[in-house]
């Protein structure tokens, strides 16, 4: 009998994470199935699946940590979980995404990013998952940028880098300059609008980065154009490395990602010619 395993978020009905799941299995020769599951409460959702492990994905990553007997110290530094895995005791929780984001920044895109001054947009879920690895891969100064100043003021004490980490708001964004990576981690650009944003931000040399993919990251990635970023980039690379190091830690074997990441973005280039 196959293994099970679910994306859990609100929505999920856009994810690509089925799709993903579905290529590594093929690859690897694993019986699995993978499917996503709509959760506006996680707890009674992830109560009912009889699986053996599980994605989780927005609003729910630190409602997810919160629920696991035991969290592998990337999660448990940046206080959120997007894999889980059930053993005899219950879930045991991991955080993939920074690993995914410095993934595909480093090997993919062949970006160095030691040194790099940094903006970080958001500190929610999606952002609290990267920081830890962003700052592991060795950039230099990381801002939080943040429209609610308490979350921002977390996740700089979680991080426990006085030093390296800053807060700004995004009103006070205009006096920061220039910066070598930007990486939006905000869900403001769902419906079709981002915080405004000064493009003395960005300059020829910077990296913009939208943890978000599809319609979701149009938005920023017209901002960063428009300000001359040296390169703009989706989170479409980012996913599918995060889900590379899920499915390693489920299945025990990391599948290659080259070839599912091409496929979906020769999908994604086909769909936006056919627009």
């Amino acid at each position: 009998m196959g293994r099970h395993f679910a994306l859990f978020g609100h929505p999920v009905a856009h994810s690509l994470s089925p799709r993903i799941h579905a290529a590594f299995a093929r690859q690897a020769g694993v019986d699995m199935d993978y499917v996503a599951i709509d959760a506006p409460v996680l707890d009674s959702a992830l109560a009912a699946f009889d699986g053996d492990g599980a994605n989780v994905t927005l609003p729910h990553k630190a409602r997810a940590a919160g629920l696991c007997v035991s969290l592998h110290e990337r999660a448990r530094r940046c206080g959120v979980a997007n894999t889980l895995l059930r053993l005899a005791d219950g879930w045991h929780g991991d955080n993939t995404d920074g690993l995914g984001l410095v993934r595909d920044l480093t090997e993919r895109r062949q970006l160095d990013l030691r040194g790099r001054r940094t903006l970080l947009l958001g500190a929610g879920g999606a952002a609290r998952g990267v920081a830890p690895g962003l700052l592991d891969a060795g950039i230099g100064e990381l801002y939080i940028a943040n429209r609610t100043p308490a979350h921002a003021d977390a996740l700089a004490d979680a991080l426990g880098e006085p030093g390296r980490v800053h807060v700004r708001y995004l009103e006070d964004l205009s006096s920061l300059g220039e910066f070598d990576l930007v990486v939006n981690a905000t869900s403001a650009a769902r419906d079709g609008t981002l915080p405004p944003l000064p493009r003395a931000l960005v300059g020829p040399r910077t990296t913009a980065v939208d943890l978000g993919y599809g319609a979701a990251a149009i938005p920023f990635l017209a901002w960063a154009r428009a300000a001359a970023a040296r390169e703009a980039l989706d989170g479409l690379g980012m996913l599918v490395e995060q889900a590379a190091e899920s499915f390693r830690l489920w299945h025990g074997v990391r599948p290659d990602t080259g070839p599912v990441f091409a496929d979906l973005q020769a999908q994604a280039l086909s769909l936006v010619s056919a627009d």
